[in-house]
């Protein structure tokens, strides 16, 4: 018996050293071409790439929290009192970047919105802490 506990040991310690091995990290150099330069004549045609994409902006006319219960319990005609007055101007977002403020009008008898005023970075930034 104290043979095969023996073997089971001689075995273990061929498995633990094959894992060291295998754990260990073999390091190669690298050596990478250098990038060309690209001047300013090549530069400025790659904007019109950007000008003609399309971006989704979201119009946020005013928001409200309900519970859950609440929530399940809509129904067509329910309605939902917002936090902002009527007046209120609509808050307009590039992703969650709050950029340009505006009123809703009726065009064509579609909903759009009338920009009042851009905002600038620092005018974004005040505006997300506040909310």
């Amino acid at each position: 018996m104290a043979k095969t506990t023996e073997a089971a040991e001689q075995k273990q310690e061929q498995k633990n050293g094959t894992e060291q091995e295998d754990s260990k990290t073999q390091v190669q150099s690298v050596e990478f071409s250098e990038a060309a330069a690209i001047g300013e004549e090549d530069s400025t045609g790659n904007i019109d790439i950007l000008l003609d994409m399309s971006a989704p902006i979201t119009v946020v006319i005013g928001k409200t929290e309900i519970p859950v219960r609440r929530l399940l319990q809509l129904a067509p005609g329910s309605v939902l009192k917002l936090d902002k007055p009527i007046d209120a101007p609509a808050d307009l977002f590039l992703k969650n970047t709050k950029f340009a403020t505006g009123s809703i009008v009726v065009v064509d008898g579609q909903f759009a919105v009338r920009i009042k005023q851009i905002l600038g970075l620092g005018d974004s930034a005040a505006k997300a802490a506040e909310n």
